[in-house]
């Protein structure tokens, strides 16, 4: 071999190197960026406003409207109500733009989120209806039907059992 065809295959090799770990650098960054991303949620979650509101909502009976949350939450409940709302709707948004994987959500927030649609749908459709704007609660709607539509291909099954012999 001639030194011409030395360096051309060293230059491959280098090139083909640094290609290799480039993608291997894009995918450590996407996970951390993803694993960022979620631990930013669960702490976003665990905030006292939040809980609050969430306790106060899943205290409604299924398929409150707005004078049933005023009579059973009182003058501030629709507050805590607006709270869980947009908190569901900015997950959704997540979910949609792939930001967050809807495995997360499901091993996170399923129950809460899809409880939290059957007390709060008449509610939502009513204040579209109100203000004349269907996208109100658009993507908390969304999400929750994925999550539906996700229980009814898969049962949701206990973490204590799903994953009993785990070690």
């Amino acid at each position: 071999m001639d030194i011409s065809t030395i360096a051309n295959l060293i230059n491959a090799i280098a090139v083909t190197a640094g290609v290799i770990f480039a993608a291997a650098q894009i995918r450590q960054y996407r996970q951390r960026r993803q694993r960022d991303a979620m631990l930013e949620l669960v702490r976003s979650f665990q905030s006292p406003a939040f809980t609050a509101a969430l306790r106060r909502v899943l205290s409604l009976p299924d398929g409150a409207d707005a004078a049933k949350i005023r009579e059973v939450l009182g003058p501030d409940g629709e507050d805590a109500v607006y709270l869980v709302s947009l908190t569901w709707e900015s997950l959704g948004v997540l979910v949609f733009r792939r930001e967050v994987t809807l495995d997360l959500v499901d091993d996170f927030f399923s129950g809460p989120l899809l409880i939290s649609w059957q007390k709060l749908k008449v509610y939502s459709e009513e204040w579209r209806r109100t203000l004349n704007r269907k996208t109100g609660n658009e993507w908390f709607h969304w999400l929750a039907e994925r999550m539906q539509e996700r229980e009814r291909t898969s049962p949701p099954v206990p973490a204590y059992e799903a994953h009993r012999n785990w070690r």
